[in-house]
């Protein structure tokens, strides 16, 4: 069973009684809860053979109004939340420097039913590797990685790139050792110059090639890929391959949602999240 199946299995409890109305909001719990873990894959760090260091301090911005609905439970939705990204990380196997916690924090340049995620590497004396028990300090010293996803780095009001004192960050894997993201590349950079790169899309478990360089998605027979959702217009939006590869509304009536943002064009990435209608579009890309 899927890390997220499990986390909306612990909610269930939840949502039947005082957390009901609070979810109804348009920001869903296992929406934040798939950001979480594209944001540990995202700023995942190899250390060594044995230690790939991903954030454990997270911060979910939200609008105003699912602020307010969310806020008085916050504490209890952290720790729902800290344990999912626990239980992902040791299914990747991933380390922390630090205990996991997640915050929500209300900003103002939101509107509702969207969200941002940052994060950063916090060190502690007591640091665990899932699985693996105490974990050691990186060579070096205690300095721990920074980390800041979706483009939106740490404010200066204590979310700084990196802990004063930390050694030079780790900038590619040691030989023999792919990391979390395409092989020789850094996680979240581009592919490097000459490399194959495979692309597809995810819909429901089912895997669509991407070998031209667009693709159509729509209710027609025409599109590229037929989505049979009452929500998706004929055409509603296109794909284009490139570095980056990007996706963009073709006027359709309901729009688009990439990565928590109702945009009309964005850039894609490995584990891109899309919503169109009521179906959720997972865009995949490798080196290889």
């Amino acid at each position: 069973m899927g890390v997220l199946k499990k986390f909306e299995q612990r909610l269930e409890g939840l949502v039947n009684g005082t957390f009901a109305k609070v979810f109804k909001s348009e920001v869903q719990p296992v929406e934040i809860a798939g950001a979480l873990q594209r944001e540990c894959d995202n700023n995942a760090t190899i250390w060594n053979r044995e230690r790939t260091v991903v954030p454990n301090d997270f911060i979910v911005e939200l609008s105003a109004p699912d602020y307010e609905r969310l806020s008085p439970y916050a504490g209890q939705l952290g720790d729902e939340l800290a344990g999912m990204v626990r239980d992902y990380a040791k299914q990747q196997r991933y380390t922390f420097m630090g205990s996991i916690k997640v915050h929500l924090e209300k900003a103002d340049d939101l509107d509702t039913g969207l969200y941002r995620v940052r994060s950063r590497t916090l060190a502690s004396s007591s640091s665990q590797t899932p699985g693996h028990g105490p974990a050691a300090p990186p060579p070096g010293g205690r300095g721990a990685p920074a980390g800041g996803g979706y483009g939106y780095p740490p404010p200066a009001s204590g979310y700084p790139q990196q802990p004063a004192g930390a050694p030079p960050m780790p900038t590619s894997p040691p030989p023999g050792r792919p990391g979390p993201a395409a092989v020789g590349q850094r996680p979240g950079a581009g592919p490097l110059p000459g490399a194959q790169v495979r692309r597809w899309i995810e819909i429901n478990g089912t895997r669509h090639q991407i070998s031209r360089p667009t693709m159509v998605l729509g209710r027609s027979t025409d599109a590229d890929v037929r989505i049979d959702d009452p929500g998706v217009s004929r055409r509603h939006c296109e794909i284009r391959t490139g570095t980056p590869s990007t996706i963009q509304d073709l006027g359709s009536t309901n729009g688009i949602v990439v990565d928590g943002q109702h945009t009309t064009r964005a850039t894609l990435r490995d584990g891109s999240r899309i919503v169109v209608g009521s179906t959720t579009i997972i865009y995949r890309q490798a080196e290889g």
